[in-house]
């Protein structure tokens, strides 16, 4: 008798962790059936809000942007104006392309590069942010911008015959 009274919250407990178990399982199933495509749409949007606002701010006060160049971030290789000039042109320029989904591929290899060189240059007390940079533009140079992209619709319209 004794048995059968301890038998019985163990199969209640097994019961438990079994349904527990099976729960998990279609929560993994459901969150593995999100497409790609849904996922990269925050993606870009994500990390072209950092660059397009970041030009923004140099704009709103450019001669402060150029003494920022001039004094703090020091390239080397390239006169202060000039990379100013080249890092607003890229902030503007990219993140329009990363929100189109157009030449997202390259955007973000560009944008990659920018972080890179604001990482070793610029900030490197900043690796924590900027790997998040780095892994968002990682994702989207290797998977691309996704089925909502003009990439996705120009890829089509050139591969259908005429």
């Amino acid at each position: 008798m004794k048995n059968t009274l301890a038998a019985v919250p163990d199969s209640r407990a097994r019961l438990r962790a079994s349904g527990l178990s099976a729960l998990l399982r279609r929560i993994v199933e459901r969150l593995d059936a999100v497409p790609y495509s849904l996922l990269a749409i925050p993606l870009r949007l994500a990390v072209a809000t950092v660059f397009w606002n970041s030009a923004l701010v140099k704009l709103a006060d450019w001669p402060a942007a150029l003494a920022l160049f001039a004094d703090d971030y020091k390239l080397p290789l390239l006169p202060p104006v000039l990379a100013a000039h080249i890092a607003v042109s890229i902030e503007l320029s990219m993140p329009a392309l990363l929100v189109l989904g157009l030449l997202t591929r390259p955007a973000a290899l560009v944008l990659l590069g920018m972080t890179s060189v604001i990482e070793i240059f610029v900030y490197p007390q900043a690796w924590p942010t900027h790997i998040q940079w780095a892994a968002m533009l990682l994702v989207l140079l290797c998977r691309g911008a996704g089925t909502f992209s003009l990439d996705h619709w120009l890829r089509r319209v050139l591969a259908a015959p005429l």
